[in-house]
């Protein structure tokens, strides 16, 4: 019995030593599965929160227009500053064209494709009213100078309003808002620029023969309107509040 005791250790020894082997060998391929899991959720969480649609691209502009929808106003220049000219549009609906537009900001590749980066349904107003008549005539977008510009003319209730966007970190901001309307007795101008919280309002009056004018510049809170969510017209409205507090 004796001298079956060291064969018998020896079989144990081994047993255990396969069995640690086993156990570092299975041990060595959960941390590799889980290294790659980390990965690839990284790799996932860098576009998080993006739009799928900002991953079109298209080697002609007509290429990034929904179907239903068709070109109203482009415009091209270098929008980002990365020496490629981009381009703007301005879409709506073939057969409704009383429904609300889009803006479409496509940005250029070094390989002479598009892709498309931006899309607000706000930075544009309706084109016609409740009432069917063209809000503004004439209207249009322009590049210029690492600026967007969208240009609006009234000489009715709406007046003038022109605004401009420009990229700061990627965002596509508000960056200059000027408006101008003729009312019984009274122009006024306003020059809003949002990031500086800067506001200039102007009025002449047209009552008196040398129609004297009046200017007043207040500061207000600095505000970051997005281009994906701003109207315009919201951030006059909110100024024009600011003047009138």
């Amino acid at each position: 019995m004796k001298k079956n005791i060291p064969a018998l250790v020896f079989c144990i020894l081994v047993f255990y030593s396969c069995k640690k082997d086993k156990a570092s060998e299975t041990k060595q391929k959960d941390d590799t599965t889980a290294n790659k899991t980390v990965k690839r959720d990284s790799a996932n969480g860098q576009n998080a929160g993006k739009p799928t649609e900002s991953f079109k691209t298209g080697k002609k502009l007509s290429d990034l227009v929904p179907d239903g929808y068709e070109i109203q106003y482009d415009a091209e220049g270098d929008l980002n500053q990365d020496g490629l000219y981009d381009a703007a549009l301005v879409i709506r609906k073939k057969e409704d064209t009383l429904d609300g537009r889009k803006i479409l900001i496509l940005l250029r590749n070094p390989d002479k494709t598009y892709r498309l980066d931006k899309v607000s349904e706000t930075a544009l107003p309706d084109e016609y009213n409740e009432a069917g008549y063209k809000m503004y005539n004439p209207e249009d977008i322009a590049i210029n100078k690492g600026e967007l510009s969208i240009n609006l003319y009234d000489i009715g209730p709406n007046g003038n309003q022109f605004s401009k966007f420009k990229y700061l970190n990627g965002d596509l901001i508000l960056s200059y808002i000027e408006t101008y309307n003729m009312g019984a007795g009274s122009h006024s101008a306003l020059y809003y620029e949002p990031m500086k919280g800067k506001l200039t309002h102007e009025t002449i009056n047209t009552m008196e023969e040398e129609m004297p004018s009046q200017s007043k510049t207040i500061s207000l809170k600095k505000e970051w309107y997005l281009f994906e969510k701003t109207s315009p017209d919201d951030a006059i409205h909110k100024a024009y509040d600011a003047i009138h507090d």
